[in-house]
């Protein structure tokens, strides 16, 4: 494999650009692997998922105060790796029940009697009204229905 081929296969395989791949190829003396480790010191490679020890890790203990700046870098990233992660996940959730929210807020919980409007209200509210007394809740809608009440969900969507 010529170096060309070798630059080419380490960028795809680390999602970097050519400049990248062949300033890491080069310091690394033409090795893809130390290459590959060199990138993911630096931040531009994550490490593998899993257990498992790498390279990369650098756990073991120098006797001297060398090379604790890079143990230390490695956890900083790492950590750093964690909280984006927290962070994405967090993000995705208030997302998802924000658009929950919302959706429950553009649809009405009607009530109908002899195809009369009652009343009516957003599905949150019934959704909280659910959870936080369903004591009460169920058996209203329960009774309701034998006293010829109809319930309907209406979206207010103009979408």
């Amino acid at each position: 494999m010529d170096k060309l081929e070798k630059i080419e296969r380490l960028r795809e395989r680390a999602q970097v650009s050519y400049d990248e791949a062949r300033e890491a190829y080069e310091q690394a003396d033409g090795d893809l692997l130390d290459a590959l480790i060199l990138l993911e010191k630096q931040g531009k490679v994550r490490p593998p998922q899993g257990d498992g020890y790498y390279r990369s890790e650098q756990t073991v203990h120098e006797p001297s105060g060398e090379g604790q700046g890079e143990r230390s870098e490695g956890r900083q990233g790492k950590n750093e790796q964690e909280t984006n992660n927290f962070k994405e996940t967090l993000d995705r959730i208030v997302k998802f029940l924000g658009g929950l929210i919302k959706k429950g807020n553009n649809t009405s919980f009607e009530i109908l009697k002899d195809k009369e409007h009652m009343a009516s209200f957003p599905v949150t509210v019934l959704a909280l009204l659910l959870l936080f007394a369903p004591w009460v809740t169920l058996p209203l809608i329960v009774i309701g229905l034998f006293f010829g009440f109809h319930y309907q969900f209406v979206s207010n969507d103009n979408d």
